[in-house]
């Protein structure tokens, strides 16, 4: 099948054919006609799809048509769980809109607010949105919903295990009930199926590939070796294989920035991307990566989210997740719309439990590589796969509304900071007057809890 035979007008043709892309991939196929017919959609696929055209070119399609935006009004909004998805839903958005005439526009906290109000002052045809910052914007009076016709939520799960529920059901409620709803999400899980309850009317569900599958041409292998030697055996490794880009994944913030450090002080050109970056410089880390300046990005999950780069060589999990979809999420980083790619993780005893998780979510024993001169001195204890079903877990309140990283206290969604603090890697800033005025109002005029305060 062509992109020709899905419905798509000859402006977005040429922009697909100005990006190389000749045959839209089984997401693409299905979602674009379900979209097109004006259908409510779920969609689950594993990343590195396509599923961000998937939505995208219909989207556009669809615009095409109808009154322009008035003043601060927008016709079609996505909410995306992190800055750098944000950003790159939205460099999806202009490149496939060249040959348009439609507007668009980004915002995200850890950046300064009243550039993007001034940006939506013209009205926009497609706002790309985390929902701190959208929030934030909305309190302002900076952006308004009447002229809704389409919302789109990417990355549903991801938004879940981020704390984003209470935020996405206060932006639901401020929108128009007349909408076409398109949730896009790596999995359906029951916890998104009871968001898809109060969003979707009668949806056209599609699922491209099995929950939680990793991707078949991402060879995946492992490193038995001691905790202490992780960094020490990835330089190693660097060297002798000689990899230019590589992104590195570190469970924590401090080990990031450590990891780091390291591959600096070895000769391997790093920088590291995480929650406590501000947005100037892990805009800069990103474009660095993706230029060839530094060789190694060293990102925590949160930060990583929206990371598209294409033809990535190397993923490396320098220490494994503790949720195993993320295992997914990370090496899908890499063998993105059909290419090849490695993804090889360094592991040590204490991170057997994790290990075997992972294995029996994605229904395979990771291949083992021993490294010479990295022996570990306490080895790696064989698996053997776990075939019993995997049942979805919801997402734990306890570390729902924090900065990205282990160990981080829970917080209030309702007390976060504009720009997104009221949850993971969305920035930060000093409150608004709107902001303060409702935290006022929330408080009583005391600043202690009202009675009739919710969490």
């Amino acid at each position: 099948m062509a992109f020709a035979n899905l419905g798509l007008s000859a402006p977005l043709l040429q922009a697909i054919s100005d990006k190389g892309y000749e045959t839209p991939s089984p997401i693409q196929q299905q979602a674009i006609p379900a979209i097109l017919s004006g259908s409510d959609v779920m969609a689950a696929a594993q990343t590195g799809t396509g599923k961000t055209a998937g939505f995208t070119l219909p989207l556009l399609e669809l615009l095409q048509k109808g009154e322009r935006p008035k003043h601060n009004h927008i016709r079609a909004l996505i909410l995306t769980p992190t800055r750098e998805l944000a950003a790159q839903v939205e460099e999806s958005v202009k490149d496939y809109s060249k040959h348009l005439s439609l507007s668009h526009a980004v915002v995200f906290g850890g950046v300064g607010i009243n550039p993007q109000m001034q940006r939506l002052r013209k009205g926009i045809d497609i706002l790309v949105a985390t929902p701190g910052r959208l929030l934030d914007l909305y309190q302002q009076n900076a952006v308004k919903f009447s002229q809704l016709e389409v919302l789109v939520l990417d990355e549903a799960d991801r938004m879940l295990d981020m704390g984003f529920i209470h935020d996405i059901k206060r932006i639901i409620k401020m929108l128009p009930t007349r909408r076409q709803n398109l949730l896009f999400s790596a999995t359906f899980s029951d916890p998104i199926r009871e968001l898809a309850n109060t969003l979707v009317n009668n949806p056209q569900e599609i699922s491209v590939s099995p929950a939680n599958s990793t991707v078949e041409k991402v060879e995946q292998w492992l490193v038995p070796v001691d905790k202490s030697r992780k960094t020490a055996a990835l330089i190693k490794l660097i060297k002798r294989q000689k990899w230019q880009q590589i992104l590195v994944f570190s469970r924590t913030k401090h080990g990031a920035n450590r990891i780091a450090k390291k591959l600096e002080s070895a000769g391997i050109a790093a920088a590291a991307i995480h929650g406590d970056k501000s947005q100037g410089a892990r805009t800069r880390a990103l474009a660095d990566f993706k230029n060839g300046k530094v060789s190694a990005l060293v990102a925590t999950d949160i930060a990583a989210r929206g990371i598209d780069i294409d033809q990535l060589p190397f993923v490396v999990n320098l220490d494994l997740p503790n949720v195993p979809a993320d295992y997914v999420h990370r090496i899908g980083r890499t063998g993105r719309a059909g290419a090849s790619g490695q993804a090889v993780s360094f592991v040590s005893e204490d991170e057997l439990d994790q290990l075997k998780d992972i294995e029996r979510l994605i229904k395979t024993v990771i291949r083992r590589e021993t490294l010479p001169g990295f022996e570990p001195e306490l080895p790696l204890t064989e698996t053997v796969l776990d075939t019993r079903p995997v049942k979805a877990n919801r997402p734990k309140k306890a570390k729902a509304h924090s900065t990205d990283g282990a160990g981080a206290k829970p917080r209030n969604p309702r007390q976060g900071k504009p720009g997104g603090n009221r949850s993971q890697g969305q920035g930060s800033g000093k409150p608004g007057e709107a902001e303060k005025k409702r935290r006022f109002r929330s408080n009583g005029a005391n600043g202690k809890p009202s009675s009739n305060h919710s969490s």
